[in-house]
């Protein structure tokens, strides 16, 4: 009895009881929980180690990964209580919308590889090998958070300055540039709304940072400054959503955008030739779209 009170203890954790949940939909690996429950890699690993040591889990090595699926007979007395915690469906913490837009991603990668079947074939080395074929462009990523998009560009860019306002992400980006040898990247901490320098650039890019800031259309006119006559603005951001979740957990401070007004307010700072895309979204509730404007000769 005193076991099976050690144990409705420590599974009164909401967190181990999260994880919980989520491997019992399918097995995940650590950076995939990471990014579901929104906690660092080593509380969750700290949480994970309580649960394998309940023997509430079975590991699987698939390639470099691990991943966790629940292992629980129905038999078990702690079963009664994990049931409640996997048949809820409330989602208050946003983690089963993160889940099935990571299964649709899972399946979408999966569908590629079947298409995939020449030996070294890779779209990621694709990617690359057309990204030379760019112009050295000088390049300003707005809002760039862990450096994922601007080491990318850098592989083609001639310079890239990368801007964000939390000095703590500017970390974990510069750790990626020195990892990727990516040198014609500079990263600032500023803040976007009055951020100005002498240098002009032939692109700025802005990708899922303006649901981020407390004046969008500030950015926008931030952006506007920074640019060359000729240059081009690139605006990725999700449609309007109900995901209210998002503001506490993500820090979002708006739910998405319309299109067509933001459009309007680079219309309204002098960007002409706008274009508009819609992306698909599978079954996850955000829906992602493209603008492209550029700055008259």
């Amino acid at each position: 009895m005193e076991a099976l009170s050690q144990a409705y203890r420590a599974l009164g954790d909401a967190t181990r009881l999260r994880i919980l949940r989520l491997v019992a939909q399918t097995p995940l690996n650590v950076s995939e929980i990471v990014s579901l429950v929104g906690i660092a890699q080593p509380t969750v690993s700290h949480h994970l180690g309580k649960l394998k040591a309940m023997r509430l889990l079975l590991e699987e090595r698939q390639g470099v990964f691990t991943y966790y699926s629940l292992d629980l007979h129905p038999d078990d007395p702690r079963w009664p209580l994990i049931r409640v915690a996997i048949d809820d469906r409330t989602d208050g913490d946003g983690d089963l919308a993160r889940l099935r837009d990571l299964l649709r991603q899972r399946d979408d990668r999966q569908a590629l590889n079947e298409r995939l079947l020449e030996p070294g074939q890779s779209f990621q080395l694709w990617s690359r090998a057309l990204g030379r074929l760019l112009p050295r462009w000088d390049v300003a990523d707005l809002g760039c958070g862990t450096g994922s998009l601007s080491v990318e560009i850098a592989r083609w860019a001639r310079s890239v300055l990368a801007i964000d306002r939390n000095p703590e992400v500017l970390v974990a980006a510069r750790e990626r540039a020195a990892r990727d040898e990516a040198r014609n990247v500079e990263f600032v901490a500023a803040d976007l709304h009055d951020f100005s320098t002498r240098r002009r650039f032939d692109l700025v890019v802005a990708s899922q940072s303006l649901h981020f800031l407390d004046d969008p259309p500030q950015v926008v006119r931030t952006a506007r400054k920074l640019l060359k006559k000729g240059g081009r603005l690139l605006v990725l951001e999700l449609l309007p959503h109900g995901e209210e979740w998002v503001r506490e957990r993500l820090g979002h401070r708006y739910l998405g955008f319309d299109p067509v007004e933001l459009a309007a307010t680079l219309e309204a700072e002098g960007f002409a030739s706008i274009i508009t895309e819609i992306l698909p979204s599978g079954s996850s509730p955000f829906r992602p779209f493209l603008l492209c404007a550029e700055v008259p000769e």
